[in-house]
């Protein structure tokens, strides 16, 4: 992650999943009111291996990127000659997604018929995301002021994901939890983003003094307008999917209304005729 392009991979990845969540738990919760196609298990189950199959596709092109780029360690971990650590830092960054590797890997065992133990997947991803903080958390150490403080901010997004993920396990399809996990996991890939231009700034860009205070001030002030935007986009496609689903509901009604009348003209026409054969 010691350039651009490496903020801007997690970043893409969080932001996505972030994003589908908020999509995926409304149209969830509110076809449970309308008989749509969306609402059945079975669709469901469809859409939980898929999503867990991409997490694990994710996590495993995050870890060949720390590894096999110019630079990586090539999966080296100690130097045979003077028995000295081998690129630190990108071995703790594949460890982060590894644990995304194995939260979407008991994704799609939950959904396959072996009797996983129900919030399984919840308390795997629930560890992914605290092992992310833990790793960050010792990760700067020893660095510029706003290098620090610009993760620092991230830890609140990242364990406040980890502990309502958590509840989750003992309270499923909590509608609250689900949306503060996709606006928390949002915030998250943005930030990434946030912390790719500050950082390493592309195309030449100008660098930001790292030792000016009134940087860590704006930094601080714009990781809370980053959640707000996070917060609008949540809202928005709640309000989308709302939209969605109405108007299934209205389609499912005019559809019944139709079969409704149909089956009366049949009724209508079955007693005339009835009545004519009796005269």
């Amino acid at each position: 992650m010691g350039s651009f392009k490496g903020h801007a991979l997690p970043g893409s990845f969080l932001l996505m999943f972030g994003l589908w969540w908020s999509v995926k738990y409304p149209l969830k919760h509110l076809s449970k009111r309308v008989k749509t196609n969306c609402h059945s298990s079975l669709f469901y189950q469809r859409l939980e291996l898929i999503e867990g199959l991409v997490k694990a596709s994710f996590a495993l092109i995050g870890i060949l990127g720390e590894h096999f780029t110019s630079n990586g360690p090539h999966m080296q971990l100690v130097n045979g000659e003077d028995h000295s650590w081998v690129k630190l830092m990108n071995w703790q960054h594949s460890t982060m997604y590894l644990f995304y590797g194995l939260s979407g890997v008991v994704d799609m065992l939950t959904y396959f018929p072996l009797k996983v133990p129900v919030g399984l997947d919840r308390l795997s991803l629930s560890l992914a995301f605290f092992f992310e903080g833990f790793l960050f958390y010792f990760h700067v150490h020893n660095r510029p002021q706003l290098d620090q403080h610009i993760h620092s901010v991230l830890l609140i997004a990242i364990f406040g994901d980890a502990f309502s993920t958590f509840l989750e396990v003992f309270m499923r399809g909590h509608v609250v939890l689900e949306f503060l996990r996709a606006s928390l996991t949002i915030l998250q890939g943005t930030w990434f983003w946030q912390i790719g231009f500050v950082l390493y700034p592309p195309s030449g860009g100008p660098e930001w003094n790292q030792e000016d205070h009134s940087n860590i001030m704006f930094i601080t002030m714009c990781f809370c307008w980053h959640y707000v935007i996070a917060l609008i986009l949540t809202a928005i496609n709640y309000s989308l999917v709302y939209c969605f689903v109405n108007r299934q509901r209205w389609s499912n009604c005019e559809m019944d209304v139709g079969i409704w009348k149909l089956n009366s003209d049949k009724d209508e026409k079955a007693v005339l005729l009835a009545g004519s054969e009796e005269e």
